[in-house]
């Protein structure tokens, strides 16, 4: 018998041909939906923390916007791991030459990991912001609240102004 199939996902968008040696007795087919919420799409806050979402995860930081505003970062206290938090508390706190500003939660969930590189090079935050200077990850406890933070075209106007 031969067998014509489609990879699910799109990485093999051409048909492909396989030989079958059992006999196939059951087939089951279901639609799947990717959200973009899946696909590590970025979330900005007005205070100007960002959550990157991968799945159930999150990762946090600063926007460039931020880390050019405080100028030099120097110190970085995070939350511990398993540290439960809501949205819009306090996380942790972030001391540069110019200030020292408070990181607040954009989203509720648990603590998973803390970017303890950040302990011995803070300047990491300025940086790479967005990829080496990233501040903790969490699990993501209500993905609606996602819903109340800006994407990346609409943070950009709301620095703009």
């Amino acid at each position: 018998h031969e067998v014509i199939g489609r990879c699910i996902f799109g990485q093999l968008n051409k048909l492909q041909k396989c030989k079958t040696i059992a006999k196939v007795t059951n087939i089951q087919c279901r639609n799947i939906s990717i959200s973009q919420r899946l696909l590590g799409v970025k979330y900005f806050t007005e205070k100007h923390e960002w959550v990157e979402v991968n799945g159930e995860v999150g990762t946090i930081g600063i926007s460039e916007f931020a880390q050019d505003q405080l100028g030099e970062v120097v110190y970085v206290q995070l939350p511990e791991i398993d540290t439960e938090l809501e949205l819009g508390q306090e996380a942790g706190v972030l001391e540069s030459v110019k200030a020292a500003s408070e990181v607040y939660s954009p989203i509720s969930g648990v603590v998973t990991e803390a970017n303890t590189a950040l302990e011995d090079a803070p300047k990491l935050v300025n940086d790479s912001c967005y990829e080496k200077g990233w501040l903790y990850k969490m699990t993501i406890r209500e993905p609606s609240e996602l819903d109340h933070l800006m994407k990346e075209e609409d943070y950009l106007k709301f620095i703009k102004d």
